[in-house]
């Protein structure tokens, strides 16, 4: 009787795990759904200077709460986790700019130029690990 109760509550026990790592399996995975549909709506999409201003503080502060290390120029280190990137390829411009050094140079600044300028969604790409979106490419649109 002994044997039959032990072997009961040992079934019990892989069945509860077994269930408690799908579910935290499950919970994660929509957790990580839920913050890719924030920034995949950007995808193809075209966004003012003004939006694309509020996207970076909101990837950057993204980063910090992740806890996101730097370089030694202070730009975000891919952690392969859940850390992301933006970059910007302006129409005046050969060189494609980090969403750091738009940061760095001041938020205030590329509003006063940029905030009506419209911006595309070219790229993103996703954490191979966690799925989570990595990188999100943008280029100024032409005025018409």
């Amino acid at each position: 009787m002994k044997k039959i109760a032990i072997g009961s509550l040992i079934i019990i026990a892989i069945v509860s795990f077994v269930g408690y790592m799908y579910i935290n399996y499950n919970i994660i995975n929509n957790r990580s759904k839920r913050k890719n549909l924030e920034y995949e709506e950007y995808y193809e999409d075209v966004i003012t200077g003004t939006q694309m201003a509020t996207l970076i503080n909101k990837v950057i502060n993204n980063n910090e709460a992740n806890e996101v290390e730097k370089d030694e120029k202070g730009n975000y280190i891919d952690n392969k986790e859940n850390s992301i990137k933006i970059q910007i390829k302006f129409i005046d411009s050969d060189e494609t700019f980090d969403m750091e050094r738009i940061k760095n140079g001041g938020i205030d600044a590329f509003l006063q130029n940029y905030s009506s300028v419209e911006f595309k969604c070219m790229k993103h790409e996703f954490h191979k690990k966690t799925g989570n979106i990595s990188y999100m490419y943008f280029e100024e649109k032409e005025s018409n």
